[in-house]
């Protein structure tokens, strides 16, 4: 064989042998839905650290509420979305098969009812009568609506308006809503005119507990577990980093720049947003507390007592005798393969 002949065959020889592998490389997309909420790790979708780290494809998108998302995963075109409790536990209960493996946050102050100056509304007892908005099926709307039920009021007590939190935010500019159940960029945006009547942690307090999740696609996850746990690996790297290094996370930060480029708003907002989360460490998380213990799982619990909740509100039909199986831990304790 001339020269020539030998390069042309060891060219095709390693085509050959390299095709497989880059047709798996190509495999390897993923379409991950967000929210705006301010989370250390949202640092990693604005800097490229989730792709670097996990190897995959990864095309972040922008969702206004996880009622959105859910749709988005039953129809295919998401596989991994940040997600709140209660659209959770209602896309579950409707049957469809998803995943958490991580825990983002959990009730905390990052999420509360503003009510607007002038509204007339000085305390709990003032909400008889008046106009209240949270998103569709979010964290934020079942807590509201449990507040209220708390208070012994019901929906013919107060009006409840389920719409998008860019509405919200128009709405109680117009002065057509008195106050609405929100969180960043919303929250900050409220306060402008408004002040905080009662957190996300504080309905906790009063029996509904609520959290905010990395689910994937139960069928993604089983295929896909290293890439969960790269995932997963990322974000703690992150929340350590808030956790252990305050300066990094300040106005003038970096991250608090990036996390304005990926989410909206100002470093500033950013960086006061972040001090309202309550961060749960990856031990804790996977614990029979939260997402380890399989029935026992406190995940688990928090999911069926939220569809019980939306049961008795009409919201979902049907409530499942275990959510055990829409919680794991395998992110955060099996080792890599």
């Amino acid at each position: 064989m001339n020269i020539k002949g030998l390069i042309a065959g060891l060219t095709l020889g390693v085509a050959a042998v390299a095709a497989p592998f880059l047709a798996q490389a190509a495999d390897k997309k993923v379409v991950v839905a967000y929210q705006t909420d301010a989370l250390p790790s949202s640092v990693a979708i604005a800097n490229g650290e989730f792709a670097k780290a996990t190897g995959y494809d990864i095309d972040f998108r922008k969702f206004n509420s996880g009622a959105e998302i859910f749709a988005a995963i039953a129809s295919g075109d998401v596989q991994v979305g940040y997600v709140g409790s209660s659209p959770f536990a209602a896309a579950t209960s409707r049957g469809l098969a998803v995943k958490a493996f991580y825990l983002s946050s959990i009730s905390g102050i990052d999420e509360a009812l503003v009510v607007r100056d002038g509204s007339g509304i000085n305390s709990l007892d003032d909400l008889k009568g008046k106009k209240l908005a949270a998103a569709p099926v979010s964290t934020d709307h079942y807590q509201l609506l449990a507040l209220i039920k708390s208070l012994g009021l019901s929906e013919k007590d107060v009006q409840v308006f389920a719409i998008p939190q860019p509405e919200i935010v128009a709405s109680y500019n117009r002065g057509d809503i008195d106050g609405g159940f929100v969180w960043d960029p919303a929250l900050s945006e409220l306060k402008k005119k408004g002040k905080v009547l009662v957190t996300s942690k504080d309905v906790a307090d009063k029996g509904a507990p609520t959290f905010s999740a990395w689910v994937a696609a139960s069928k993604f996850a089983d295929e896909n577990p290293a890439f969960l746990k790269s995932f997963a690996g990322v974000i703690n790297t992150y929340y350590a980093s808030f956790a252990n290094d305050k300066k990094a996370w300040e106005a003038d930060s970096e991250n608090a720049k990036l996390l304005a480029k990926a989410l909206g708003g100002t470093p500033e907002q950013q960086a006061a947003a972040l001090k309202n989360l309550t961060l749960l460490t990856p031990d804790v998380q996977a614990s029979d507390a939260w997402l380890g213990g399989g029935e026992k799982a406190g995940a688990a619990k928090i999911l069926k007592d939220t569809a019980t909740f939306l049961k008795e509100q009409g919201k979902v039909g049907e409530v499942l005798p275990s959510y055990a199986a829409f919680v794991t831990a395998d992110a955060l304790t099996k080792p890599s393969n």
